[in-house]
Parts: structure tokens; C-alpha cells; sequence
């Protein structure tokens, strides 16, 4: 096992484009049933209650956000330099989004604002750090009747304080459609006559986002510039885990994506897919660390509109990044490209939108957004210098 699951990646140089009008207004159709014309498509039942709720992605309080967002662009958490700000913290890794620092027997985690997809960052969005941070804190507390996590405290809207351990050197991706527009995504290679991906057998006919006939584990091991997606024996073999080890682990995964799908679909969402990592504690427990169910970590979709859309073969109304993704791969070439284009304003913003939609419509509580009378890395600095002195 390593001792951190958080590694560097390239910072992206970026250059401007020419702004188009880049979305389209969200529909709101009722239907929450799943598609029809396919027994792999169905779900369970669901209370009328909630197939009854239908989203509401516009109005008044998207456009009050959308401004929040506009003003604050240029008062982002896209660096932290906590080592030079609070005694004796050092720094362990700086990560795509997630900045690592010692502090004495703790790990302060500190997530910034930096987007990052295709193993590079590709913009900074408002407010994205406080939504990660704050959305992992309220899975971590709903999820501990599944699995230990290693969480101590949370001194900040961005910084969560965690126990150390020793982390294993795999990420459990764990899936629930065929879907996705990245290399390693399940569709991708699907598409490309992959039948048997990461130990699973997936079955013939399959279309673009069809509901898989049950979720499926697809672990993924890192390497020097992207995840590798590997099977249980080739985890077994590389000695990255034991047997037991890994029965416990996907287990839990398993068992936290099928509550993180009904706490989603009971608000209006389907969790499409997730990722999530462990560690084990000096003690040898096995504990849930980094992030759960956030809109980086994880794929939602708008669930009422699905079935129609599905139908149709149009895309799933996402409230996710995947359609910032969409957007580089329609631009560029993200994966070669030595220059990536500017992330335009409007996609920045919506982004922050939907980060915040998401966490106000899985917690049901309303989002605060920062003061920015104080800069936030002076914030960040004074909350974790006090914590730490009272550990």
C-alpha cells in the first residue's frame, strides 16, 4: 500500500477562444420511470412521492448564483502555500484538486477550486471547493452505518481534517450505465467490442447511457499520468491488495453506491457512477477517506427526463462536469494538446451553478456562499492553526 492516494498532475496552459453561445435552457418533462425497451433498463419501484418531483435547474435562484459566480471568478482557491501561512504544516502532495499538507498525527486536505479533467486542469470555478468539501462532509456522516471514514474535523468550508493511514493504491469506480466520453470510460470501450472490462462480462446490444443489468466494480490503478483500469486477479498479482482486502473494500463500495442511488433517486437524481478510495487505519481498520458522492467524483443524472431522452438517443441532462468534458473534446484534442483553449465564462459559471444545485438538492439545505470581505486562503490559514492547536 502507499502512504497518499492524491498525486500531481500538469498544470494546462490555456489560451483565449472566441465566446459562442454554448447551453441550451434545461426541459422539465415528469416521467421518472426508466426506459421501457429493455428489461436491463429497469429499476425498482419507487413511491409516487417521489417520482412525482420534477427539478427545477432555472429560475431565479440559478441566475442569482450564475452572477455570485461571475463576480467571484477572479477570487478562486486555485493555489494554497498553507506551509508558509501555518506553523508546522508541510506540504505531501499537491493532487488535481485536492492540496495535502502534515500536520503532526493529521492530514489536512484542503480543496481548492481547480477543475480538472483528462488528467489536467482546465479552469478554476467558483465556490467548487466549499461544494466538494462540504458535499463529501454530509455523505461521510450519512454513510458511517456502511464503512468507518477517517474525517476529524472540519475547521473550514474547504478543509477537512483527517486521521492518517495507509491508503490503497486503487480507486474503486463503481457503475451503474453504460455511458461516459473519456478513454477509460465504460461506453468507450463497449463501443469499441470490449465484452468482458475489469473481471465484469457485459452483456451484447447495449446502447449509449442504458441502465446496466446490475451495478458493476471497474477498479482502477494509477500510473504516471492516467488511471489503468485493472481486474481483481491483476490487483492479486501486482500485490496492490490481499483477497480479503479486496472482498471487504468492494463490498463496501458496492453497498455505498446502491444507497448513494436511492438517497439520489429519492431527490430527484440518478447516481450513473462513482469512484471511491480506502485506507487502512494503524489499527488495520479499513476506512472510506478522500471524497464521496461528489459531483467530481460521481456522474448525476436529471432523473424524470431520462426515459424520454433515452428514447430519443439524446444525451441524459447531467449535473455533473461531463459537459464541460463534452465541450474540450468538441474543441480540442485534451489528451495531446499542449495548449488547451480557455474554459469560456458561461460554462464556468453554469458549472458553479450546478455544483451547487447538486449539493442543495442531495443535502435538502441551502448553500452558503463565502464572505469574500476576508481572502480565502487568510480564512483557510486561521481556521486550521486554531484546529490544530486544540487537537
Amino acid at each position: 500500500m502507499t502512504s497518499l492516494s492524491l498525486r500531481p498532475s500538469p498544470q494546462n496552459p490555456i489560451k483565449t477562444l472566441r465566446k459562442t453561445s454554448l447551453l441550451s435552457p434545461f426541459s422539465h418533462p415528469s416521467n421518472l420511470l426508466m426506459p421501457k425497451n429493455s428489461s436491463s433498463s429497469s429499476i425498482s419501484p419507487i413511491s409516487a412521492r417521489i417520482q412525482s418531483r420534477t427539478l427545477d435547474l432555472s429560475g431565479r435562484h440559478r441566475d442569482e448564483i450564475v452572477q455570485l459566480a461571475k463576480e467571484s471568478r477572479f477570487n478562486c482557491l486555485s493555489e494554497t502555500h498553507l506551509d508558509l501561512t501555518v506553523d508546522g504544516l508541510k506540504l505531501k502532495a499537491k493532487g488535481k484538486v485536492r492540496d495535502v499538507y502534515e500536520g503532526g498525527d493529521h492530514l489536512v486536505l484542503v480543496t481548492t477550486d481547480r477543475q480538472s479533467a483528462f488528467d489536467r486542469i482546465l479552469a478554476s470555478i467558483p465556490f467548487k471547493g466549499q461544494v466538494l468539501n462540504e458535499t463529501s462532509l454530509w455523505w461521510f456522516n450519512k454513510t458511517e452505518h456502511i464503512t468507518p471514514n477517517a474525517v476529524v474535523c472540519a475547521p473550514d468550508k474547504n478543509v477537512t481534517i483527517a486521521r492518517k493511514c495507509s491508503v490503497f493504491p486503487v480507486e474503486f469506480v463503481v457503475r451503474g450505465f453504460v455511458t461516459g466520453s473519456t478513454d477509460t470510460s465504460l461506453w468507450t470501450v463497449y463501443n469499441k467490442g470490449a465484452r468482458r472490462y475489469c473481471g465484469n462480462e457485459l452483456p451484447e446490444g447495449m446502447v449509449k447511457n442504458q441502465k446496466l443489468p446490475t451495478n458493476i466494480l471497474t477498479p482502477t490503478t494509477k500510473s504516471e499520468d492516467h488511471d489503468v483500469p485493472v481486474s481483481p486477479d491483476d490487483i492479486f498479482e501486482l500485490g496492490l491488495m490481499s483477497r480479503d482486502e479486496y472482498a471487504e473494500v468492494s463490498n463496501k463500495a458496492l453497498d455505498l453506491f446502491a444507497y448513494g442511488q436511492q438517497v439520489a433517486l429519492e431527490n430527484g437524481l440518478l447516481l450513473v457512477d462513482t469512484k471511491y478510495e480506502f485506507g487502512k487505519d494503524v489499527d488495520g481498520t479499513i476506512m472510506l477517506i478522500d471524497e464521496v458522492h461528489t459531483p467530481d467524483s460521481s456522474r448525476y443524472w436529471v432523473a424524470d427526463s431520462y426515459e424520454e431522452r433515452f428514447n430519443t438517443r439524446r444525451e441524459p441532462e447531467n449535473v455533473d462536469k461531463e459537459f464541460l468534458r463534452l465541450w474540450f473534446k468538441e474543441h480540442c484534442n485534451p489528451y495531446e494538446d499542449k495548449v488547451l483553449p480557455d474554459a469560456p465564462e458561461e460554462l464556468v459559471c453554469e458549472l458553479a451553478w450546478r455544483y451547487i444545485f447538486l449539493y442543495e438538492t442531495i443535502t435538502n439545505s441551502k448553500f452558503e456562499t463565502p464572505s469574500i470581505e476576508e481572502p480565502i486562503h487568510d480564512r483557510i490559514s486561521r481556521n486550521i492553526s486554531q484546529a490544530l492547536s486544540n487537537l
